[in-house]
């Protein structure tokens, strides 16, 4: 077996993959109307983007009751203050809640959170 891609959905599949490009720098390498990929450089999985017509935006952290993420993105960084200024430039929302010193989670346009870290 081997794992291509992680998939979000989204209510503008275009939208959040235009969002991912410009956070990664990554290539689209497939564009259909409800479905994008972006290419990892150097191969391994990719990222790709679902329209959801149906898609409820998550609540991190989570209450009772709230729409509750699945999954997150962790993102390793060099510089993190430099990722961060990046992040925001591209279009992500920083946290309200941040767990740790060394990261820094932040939310993309439809609401995924994802977090910036170094080692």
């Amino acid at each position: 077996m081997t794992l291509t891609s992680t998939v979000l959905d989204a209510p503008d599949a275009r939208e959040l993959a235009d969002f991912y490009h410009r956070l990664l720098g990554w290539s689209i390498t497939t564009e259909e109307t409800d479905w994008v990929i972006l290419g990892a450089p150097g191969g391994g999985a990719g990222l790709s983007f679902q329209t959801e017509k149906q898609y409820v935006r998550p609540v991190w952290p989570a209450g009772p009751g709230d729409p509750q993420m699945s999954a997150h993105l962790d993102i390793k960084v060099d510089d993190l203050e430099a990722a961060c200024a990046h992040a925001t430039q591209a279009g992500a929302t920083l946290a309200d809640f941040q767990p740790q010193e060394t990261v820094r989670v932040f939310q993309d346009p439809a609401g995924h959170p994802f977090c910036l870290y170094v080692d």
